[in-house]
């Protein structure tokens, strides 16, 4: 405990003779304040008892151990260094990498990969390249992994970026892969492969926004019936006389076809039983009217509510011819 207690009062004593020295701004100094109250509480200690002081201090002590890595770094340093024959076994293990690749016995390549990037961490063809593998392995986040290594190593690979996109492609995450294709044909604007791609992903993320179907005239319906306002304007619409007696009219058949008419000859029979009742083409106004009604009432009872149709009508995406995958 003593030894224990005279550690804490080093770092007291470091904390204090950082106070004294008056480079630290005010909000410095009132949390080393702090910290030294709660150190002396803690420890049951306080900076008055020398004590507990050791020398050399706690500055000196670490100052003479960083003096004594620094040899132990640069040691380091020459053992991490690949000789000329580790590289040239690297490139020999590459070469058998990509001759498993061809026969496809990807798990094979990923060890001859392995065994390069062992000798030569620091080329990025290797990491790309097992990447490759991984992605043939149904392995794509270690084929995210190893691009990201290989960019890191050389940030204009082109080939790292394409294999990055095809990983993120495979894991569903478009988007994400939109923007590595496109950095693939910023270095290599003349790979077909990167352009088919990128249509691909691109198209994907189209087909996963939310489609317009079931909608009226780009309208979502779905939307459109949860909104209150509509809903109480169509419940007072359907409460008017007029358009009770039409649709009880509708209901029981008596002009079924101007309901169903689609077609120039439906619309021709509409107008036919029209003329043979007399009273069809008053239905027919009275269903115009009780519509111009209902729009009236929804423009002066939520202007807002129209407005958002309008949009949501405006927005409609136009349809477009998908794309053939490679």
């Amino acid at each position: 405990m003593a030894d224990t207690k005279r550690l804490a009062f080093s770092i007291i004593q470091f904390l204090h003779d950082q106070l004294s020295s008056g480079s630290l701004s005010s909000d410095a100094q009132e949390s080393l304040e702090v910290a030294i109250q709660c150190l002396e509480t803690a420890f049951g200690i306080s900076v008055e008892d020398q004590s507990l002081t050791v020398s050399p201090s706690l500055p000196e002590i670490f100052a003479s151990a960083a003096k004594q890595q620094i040899p132990q770094n640069k040691t380091n340093s020459s053992i991490g260094s690949p000789t000329e024959e580790q590289l040239a076994e690297a490139e020999h293990l590459k070469t058998d990498g990509n001759d498993q690749m061809k026969v496809e016995n990807y798990s094979a390549a990923v060890e001859f990969y392995s065994k390069a990037i062992q000798l030569n961490p620091q080329n990025a063809v290797y990491y790309c390249n097992r990447a490759a593998a991984y992605s043939k392995l149904g392995n794509y986040a270690g084929a995210v992994q190893d691009c990201e290594r290989a960019i890191g190593i050389d940030p204009n690979y082109s080939k790292a970026y394409g294999r990055m996109g095809l990983a993120l492609a495979s894991l569903n995450k478009h988007s994400e892969a939109v923007s590595y294709y496109k950095k693939a044909m910023e270095l290599d604007p003349d790979n077909d492969t990167y352009k088919a791609n990128l249509q691909i992903a691109e198209q994907k993320i189209k087909e996963a926004q939310p489609s317009p179907a079931g909608g009226l005239g780009g309208v979502e319906l779905a939307g459109l019936l949860s909104n209150p306002g509509f809903m109480n304007i169509a419940s007072n619409l359907m409460n008017n006389p007029q358009v009770q007696q039409l649709m009880s009219g509708m209901m029981s058949g008596a002009y079924g076809p101007v309901a169903g008419a689609t077609s120039p000859g439906a619309a021709a029979a509409a107008a036919a039983g029209a003329g043979a009742g007399g009273t069809g083409a008053n239905d027919i106004s009275g269903l115009i009217q009780a519509g111009q009604q209902m729009a009236q009432q929804m423009q002066q009872q939520n202007p807002e509510l129209i407005e958002q149709l309008r949009s949501q009508m405006r927005s409609r995406p136009p349809s477009s011819a998908g794309n053939d995958e490679q």
